[in-house]
């Protein structure tokens, strides 16, 4: 049922996304040399590893590291990075990822390849199990700004309470922080 919810979803996201989408990559592709899209190594179900598409707020030859690892993130930002990620507008490729079945609409954020702990965590939680999510339980509660700790909390909750109603809230709530900005971290 879920992954029947995702695919009619993403169907629906992209056509009435396809603009965004369209003007998005010409923004990218106009500010800054490099690809449009950043395509970053993911751990998903079962600590699967695959690509998830972004499009690319950060200058090529970035380090590959959690953006709050990097020393002065901000350096790194092409013109419009911030904007694209204040926005969460670099998230729209993922629907690609949705669409493919990496990734569901709803699920713990996808952690980096090389986030050791967070995996760890997760693996010892039961939360590996769970298809990684374009939003969470954990996004709509602190986004950036929590610690590891408290985001597995939080994916554990959501492992417990998952369902067709939870999954419709935390969307909703989604929507809402989104376009509050909350919790965003350049």
């Amino acid at each position: 049922m879920k992954r029947l919810f995702d695919l009619a979803m993403c169907l629906g996201a992209l056509v009435l996304c396809a603009l965004p989408l369209l003007v998005v990559a010409l923004l990218v592709r106009l500010t800054s040399p490099g690809p449009v899209l950043y395509w970053s190594d993911r751990v998903g179900r079962y600590n699967r590893t695959f690509r998830m598409p972004k499009f690319r707020s950060m200058r090529v030859g970035t380090p590959a590291l959690a953006t709050h690892l990097l020393d002065d993130p901000a350096r790194y930002l092409t013109p419009i990075g911030s904007f694209l990620r204040r926005s969460s507008l670099d998230e729209l490729p993922q629907l690609w990822s949705i669409l493919v079945g990496h990734m569901s609409f709803v699920g713990p954020r996808p952690a980096l390849f090389n986030q050791d702990d967070l995996i760890a965590l997760r693996t010892e939680q039961g939360v590996h199990k769970l298809v990684p999510g374009l939003t969470g339980w954990a996004q709509i509660n602190g986004r950036d700004e929590l610690p590891i700790p408290e985001k597995v909390k939080l994916d554990v909750e959501y492992l417990h309470r998952r369902s067709l109603w939870f999954d419709l809230r935390i969307l909703w709530l989604t929507v809402v922080k989104v376009f509050r900005r909350d919790g965003v971290s350049h």
